[in-house]
C-alpha cells in the first residue's frame, strides 16, 4: 500500500466525500497498490488487509533464490506471521541468513515466522487435530502449525484410529469441548466419520496417500470421507493439512 493511496483514502474521508464504510471497504478491496510483479512472480501484499493473513508461499518448484526473494520482500511489506509450505531444509538453509525470525519445522515442511504478538490465542476455542496413525503426523502438523500461526489455540490427539477405537475414546472430553477439529487419516478414512458422529462440532476431514496399493495415495480416503455418513464433515484434498488449518481458523473466528 503506497502513501499516495492512503492519503488519498485519508482525505477523501476527512473531507466526508467517504463515509466510515465506504473507507474500510475501499482499503479492504484496493489492488493496483497491493501487488509488485517480480518477472517469476506477482506478489499480493493486500492480502494481509483483507483475508487477516499474508500471502502464503508455496515453496514446492521454486529455486532457492525465487523463495527467498518472496519471502523476504514478504517479511519486510507485512506486519503477520508468515509461511512458506512445502519447504525443504535447504530452502530454509538458503534464506535464514537473510531473515533471521524465520524458523523450520521439519515434520510440517514449513517456513515460518511467527511474530505478531497481537495474537490471543483463546483456550476456550480450541482447535483439535486428530490423526489415525503416526504415518499421518506430518500431515496433521502442517495443519496444527498453520492454525497456530493464524492465532489459534490449537491441541492434537495422535494415532488414535478405528483399528484400536478405545484409543479415540481416551480422548472423547477432548473432542466434545473443541470448537473445530481436524482429522487426518489414510487408509480407509474411517476416522473422519466415527469422530464426525461423536461431536456437534465441525469437522474437517484430511485424507493422507498412506497406505498400501488399493488406497490409490490416498484416493481410496477421500471417497470414503466424502461419503461420510456423519452430518458436518466436510473434506480437503489429499495431503492438504495447511488447506485443513486455515479453514478451521476462519471457521473458529466466526464461533
Amino acid at each position: 500500500m503506497t502513501e499516495k493511496f492512503l492519503l488519498e483514502i485519508l482525505r477523501g474521508y476527512k473531507s466526508g466525500d467517504m463515509t466510515e464504510q465506504e473507507t474500510l471497504s475501499r482499503l479492504k478491496n484496493y489492488s493496483a497498490d497491493a501487488v509488485e510483479n517480480l518477472g517469476f512472480a506477482t506478489i499480493d501484499y493486500g492480502r494481509e488487509l483483507r483475508q487477516g493473513f499474508p500471502e502464503v508461499v508455496y515453496a514446492a518448484g521454486k529455486t532457492n533464490e525465487q523463495l527467498k526473494i518472496i519471502f523476504k520482500n514478504l517479511y519486510d511489506r507485512s506486519n503477520g506471521n508468515l509461511i512458506a509450505s512445502r519447504a525443504s531444509r535447504e530452502q530454509f538453509d538458503f534464506l535464514r541468513d537473510e531473515i533471521p525470525a524465520a524458523k523450520y519445522d521439519e515434520t510440517a515442511r514449513m517456513i515460518y515466522v511467527d511474530r505478531d504478538k497481537t495474537l490471543e490465542r483463546d483456550e476456550n476455542k480450541k482447535i483439535l487435530v486428530v490423526t489415525a496413525g503416526t504415518s499421518d503426523i506430518p500431515v496433521a502438523e502442517e495443519a496444527r502449525l498453520t492454525a497456530y500461526l493464524w492465532g489459534n489455540a490449537v491441541g492434537t490427539c495422535y494415532d488414535c484410529g478405528v483399528a484400536g477405537i478405545h484409543r479415540l475414546f481416551a480422548h472423547i472430553d477432548e473432542i466434545t469441548s473443541a470448537n473445530v477439529i481436524i482429522v487426518v487419516a489414510g487408509m480407509e478414512g474411517a476416522l473422519a466419520s466415527v469422530v464426525g458422529g461423536l461431536t456437534a462440532r465441525p469437522v474437517i476431514a484430511v485424507p493422507t496417500s498412506i497406505g498400501y496399493g488399493a488406497s490409490f495415495n490416498g484416493l481410496a480416503a477421500l471417497l470414503a470421507m466424502l461419503n461420510s455418513c456423519a452430518a458436518g464433515v466436510s473434506v480437503v484434498n489429499i495431503d492438504n493439512g495447511f488447506g485443513a488449518g486455515v479453514l478451521a481458523a476462519k471457521i473458529n473466528a466466526v464461533r
